[in-house]
């Protein structure tokens, strides 16, 4: 059961720790916890700043999708 709701988050989620992670060239797992700890210390200000940046990260996918069907002929 845990397996299985552990898939269901992964597949859906936003992308944003996986961005950092390659970006930071820091574990997943480690960025994951940073959010889940730090939600509970700033009383939910780091899901804010999460929700914002999967917003950012989906408007850029976005625009290169459309850029890249834009250029090919």
């Amino acid at each position: 059961m845990l397996q299985r709701f552990i898939t269901f988050f992964e597949k859906r989620s936003f992308g944003v720790c996986t961005y950092l992670g390659e970006r930071l060239n820091i574990s997943i797992s480690k960025i994951r916890l940073f959010f889940i700890y730090s939600s509970f210390l700033a009383v939910g200000f780091p899901l804010v700043f999460y929700v914002c940046a999967a917003l950012v990260l989906d408007i850029r996918h976005f625009i290169k999708r459309k850029r890249a069907g834009a250029w090919d002929l």
